[in-house]
């Protein structure tokens, strides 16, 4: 019993808090982003919540915003006056009985190019706090290169919950040879593992202190296609290669971050089209408990790694924000982009409909990525195997 409680202390500790706090910065950064745009354009803001349901601890402002905290803490909200609730839909009692001052400052009695301003402000948010984040990393920390594979098999990073990790592999190490076989670069040992998935590896690496030593790992197999979209199982022990990185300008950097943001959102969308086409497999989406555990791993991680995955994961926000999807930011612009070219908006039981069919897709999709979060804990695999 003892056990299991210090393991779960150990889980909030080392998962549930770095998450919070990661999902944090990127909410606040979104509902800002909404915020600010709103008052901008003369809306009052009756409530910022980081997080949706019960309230924690919060406090009013003088203009009478509600800012606070809630339990659930898997995004946020910014609810306007006329608004009915955190998905911003109109209260349509509310509306029928605002005052003509009321009317002034309500989010329903915007122009739609307002409306969408304020819809697309979020996302775009996050995008400028990304390019922010890349622009001080490149100008400080440096601009990684991009490995060839021809350099020597150093590693650069290590899942501690990986195969390599919980065998004793760390940053700094050198992989000398695999099974006997001389590793002379990075790609050689990639492609070793990658052709022998759930099969024990026998490592012989140089630390950092000048010790060679014998480590045995067991590689993990993930389901993957190849570009003609034939399914295949390869070997993975979950490591990066060390990687090399530039100081660049101010001005350089700045420039490389708009092409870096460009290149995550790219490669994004790119990644999405292969799965809804069935060219790649979708076990690699990660929910609210995947972002937890690689939030974890990261916590003891460099700083700069640890500011690239917020800047990736803000990235990711803003993305999904923008996707034509009722419930999101992208599908009230879908509804106002229809009013602007009607000249008057879509049917309250057309809204509804839509509404309900987002709330139905969102659950899903979550329900699917914590699936496979859940599959990748060895406890479930254990579970699983047993029946």
């Amino acid at each position: 019993m003892a056990a299991e409680l210090f393991t779960s202390i150990d889980w909030i500790w080392l998962y549930l808090i770095p998450f919070m706090l990661v999902i944090t910065v990127i909410v606040f950064v979104h509902e800002l982003g909404h915020y600010l745009v709103a008052k901008y354009n003369g809306v009052k803001i009756e409530v910022f919540s980081i997080g949706f349901g019960p309230e924690i601890f919060g406090f009013n402002d003088k203009a009478g915003t509600r800012w606070k905290f809630s339990w659930i803490p898997l995004g946020g909200y910014v609810r306007m006056l006329s608004d009915a609730d955190a998905a911003s839909r109109p209260d349509k009692e509310q509306i029928g009985k605002m005052t003509s001052e009321e009317m002034q400052h309500s989010h329903f009695h915007k122009t739609v190019w307002q409306r969408i301003q304020i819809s697309v402000a979020g996302p775009l948010a996050n995008f400028a706090f990304s390019i922010i984040v890349f622009t001080i990393l490149f100008s400080t920390s440096g601009q990684p290169l991009p490995p060839t594979g021809s350099e020597e098999a150093f590693i650069g990073q290590v899942s501690p919950s990986g195969p390599a990790g919980k065998a004793g592999i760390k940053a700094g190490d050198k992989v000398i040879s695999v099974n006997d076989v001389q590793i002379h670069n990075f790609k050689d040992l990639q492609q070793i593992v990658n052709n022998n998935p759930g099969k024990n590896l026998a490592f012989e690496v140089l630390r950092p202190n000048g010790a060679h030593d014998k480590l045995n790992i067991m590689t993990e197999g993930l389901t993957a296609k190849d570009e003609a979209g034939n399914q295949k199982i390869i070997g993975i022990i979950n490591i990066r290669p060390k990687i090399d990185f530039v100081v660049l300008p101010i001005h350089e950097a700045a420039l490389m971050a708009v092409v870096k943001t460009y290149e995550i959102c790219a490669e994004t969308l790119k990644g999405v089209g292969r799965m809804i086409t069935g060219k790649a497999s979708a076990d690699s989406l990660s929910g609210p408990i995947g972002i937890a555990k690689m939030s974890g791993e990261l916590a003891t991680a460099d700083i700069s790694v640890i500011f690239t995955f917020i800047a990736i994961l803000s990235l990711s926000l803003g993305l999904i924000n923008l996707f034509p999807i009722p419930m999101l930011d992208g599908g009230h612009l879908l509804f106002y982009l229809i009013e602007a070219i009607k000249g008057k908006p879509l049917t309250e039981k057309s809204q509804e409909i839509g509404f309900t069919i987002g709330l139905v897709f969102l659950g899903a999709l979550m329900l699917f990525s914590t699936w496979n979060d859940l599959g990748k804990l060895q406890w479930v695999k254990k579970l699983i195997s047993i029946f």
